[in-house]
């Protein structure tokens, strides 16, 4: 029970990263009132967009300290995240998801399939990007987007937000 650790803490800190996350904290504050939830739906996508929402709540970027949490009802959240392009099979569970959404509500497209149908533009089994179905707050291009740039277009739709706010 005296012992050294085992393991020593992680000398690894990304400055980028904390600065992003304290900016993004305080925009939290004053926008939403503490905390932000999002609800992320997969509407067709490979998946690879997901891998990096995921690495969002892993310890190293861990964004739960700055005030963001993923929830599994829209019913609890704020923002809608869209990853894939809008396929027509999943064009009423998304519709539904959207209208259960309490006001306000954000959406933002992460993902070049999200944003504009990607690689699937063009294809009999797609409407195209969420804009196809919803109006579009955000947009995050990238294939995928890295967890970097994922919180700077969450950080610019808080200011966005903040500014049509205060108006």
């Amino acid at each position: 029970m005296l012992r050294r650790k085992v393991t020593e803490d992680s000398p690894v800190r990304d400055e980028e990263i904390e600065e992003l996350g304290s900016r993004i904290r305080c925009e939290v504050d004053a926008v939403f009132g503490r905390s932000l939830a999002i609800r992320e739906l997969d509407t067709g996508s490979d998946n690879a967009t997901e891998i990096e929402l995921n690495n969002l709540s892993n310890p190293f970027y861990d964004i739960e300290r700055f005030g963001i949490t993923f929830v599994a009802s829209p019913r609890h959240a704020d923002i809608l995240v869209v990853t894939g392009a809008i396929t027509h099979n999943m064009e009423i569970a998304a519709r539904k998801t959207y209208d259960a959404m309490p006001s306000p509500r954000f959406v933002v497209a992460v993902g070049d399939d999200a944003c504009n149908g990607g690689i699937y533009t063009g294809s009999y089994a797609v409407l195209g990007g969420a804009d196809a179905l919803f109006p579009v707050d955000m947009k995050i291009a990238g294939n995928p987007p890295s967890p970097k740039e994922i919180l700077a277009g969450l950080l610019a739709l808080m200011k966005k937000a903040r500014d049509e706010k205060n108006r």
